[in-house]
């Protein structure tokens, strides 16, 4: 049986994106699907050690591309990676919602429920994405500050 989240299938999520269902590439979702907040290739590596480095990145690269996954950064620069919502698509992510950016745990979360407000640029500027990022303490780094 395919791997699930939500009760959507992956491999039916590489047929949409006509990408072949590979064992590698079913593992990263599944992996992604996992956590709670945005995971680097670093990080994936790490868990992944079966899946070679060029080969990670390509499915990375792939999934990006295909709006699967889109990429956010952390408060040191380094691109981590969290799964699109349904709406996006090749060429057009829709991932419009606030980062946060936990400077305790070093984690990016994803706060698909907080939109975006429309910003409207002077003429001439041609945007093709908004990323707004707010930085803090995490739920689980908060309470470990109020217990010290």
């Amino acid at each position: 049986m395919a791997q699930t989240r939500n009760n959507f299938h992956f491999e039916d999520l590489l047929n949409k994106h006509h990408l072949k269902k590979t064992a590698p590439r079913l593992r990263v979702l599944s992996m992604m699907s996992s956590r709670s907040a945005a995971t680097s290739q670093p990080d994936l590596e790490s868990v992944m050690s079966d899946i070679d480095r060029v080969t990670l990145y390509r499915i990375l690269n792939a999934f990006e591309e295909k709006g699967i996954i889109h990429k956010v950064f952390d408060l040191n620069g380094t691109a981590n990676y969290a799964l699109c919502t349904s709406n996006c698509d090749e060429g057009h992510h829709h991932d419009d919602h606030l980062h946060f950016n936990c400077t305790n745990c070093k984690n990016v979360y994803c706060l698909d429920e907080l939109h975006l407000p429309t910003i409207t640029l002077p003429p001439g500027f041609e945007p093709t994405g908004f990323t707004l990022y707010a930085t803090g303490l995490c739920p689980k780094c908060s309470k470990k500050a109020v217990k010290k």
